[in-house]
C-alpha cells in the first residue's frame, strides 16, 4: 500500500527542516520509534539472558535519549530555532517516521540496526541510556545520508 500522498505537502517545500519540525509526522515516528527499540531491546536482553528466556520489555524511549542523540549526530539544525529536549525528540521521532514512509528502512532495518549498536547492561538504567543514546546516534547518521541536502 502507498502513502505518498501523506507526504505530497512536504514534497512541496522539501527541506531538513520541513521535515524535521513536521507535528504529524513526529506523532507517527513516537510510535515507530517507541515500537522498533522496545523490540530491539527485548531482542538484546533474550539474547544477554542467563537462563534463555525471552525478555519483553514495552519500553519506550525518553526525550532526553533522542535529544541527545540528535545533537551527538549534529542533526540539531533539523528541529526548530530554540528547541528544547521535547522539540528535539519530536525531531527524531519525524526523521524516522519520514525515512519509513519513503521506503529507505524499514520496521526490520531500525530494529536490526538498533540491535546491532545495543550493548552494555540494559537492565542499568545509566548504561541503558548511554547505549541507547549511541545507537540513535547512529541511526540518525544512517538516516541522514536519505535526506535531502538543504
Amino acid at each position: 500500500m502507498s502513502y505518498d500522498f501523506l507526504l505530497k505537502d512536504i514534497h512541496n517545500n522539501l527541506t531538513q527542516k520541513s521535515i524535521g519540525t513536521d507535528k504529524g509526522l513526529a506523532k507517527i515516528g513516537d510510535g515507530i520509534v517507541n515500537l522498533t527499540y522496545s523490540i530491539a531491546k527485548s531482542i538484546v536482553l533474550t539474547q544477554n539472558s542467563k537462563n534463555n528466556k525471552s525478555i519483553r520489555t514495552g519500553a519506550k524511549v525518553s526525550k532526553t535519549i533522542l535529544a541527545n542523540a540528535l545533537k551527538e549526530a549534529n542533526m540539531k539544525g533539523f528541529s526548530r530555532t530554540r528547541a528544547d529536549a521535547h522539540d528535539l525528540a519530536d525531531t527524531v521521532e519525524a526523521l524516522v517516521a519520514y525515512i519509513w514512509f519513503i521506503r529507505k528502512m524499514t520496521i526490520e532495518d531500525i530494529i536490526h540496526f538498533l540491535v546491532e549498536s545495543l550493548d552494555g547492561n540494559l537492565t542499568i538504567r545509566s548504561e541503558e541510556i548511554k547505549s541507547a543514546t549511541i545507537a540513535f546516534k547512529n541511526l540518525l547518521i544512517e538516516i541522514k545520508k536519505h535526506l535531502p541536502k538543504s
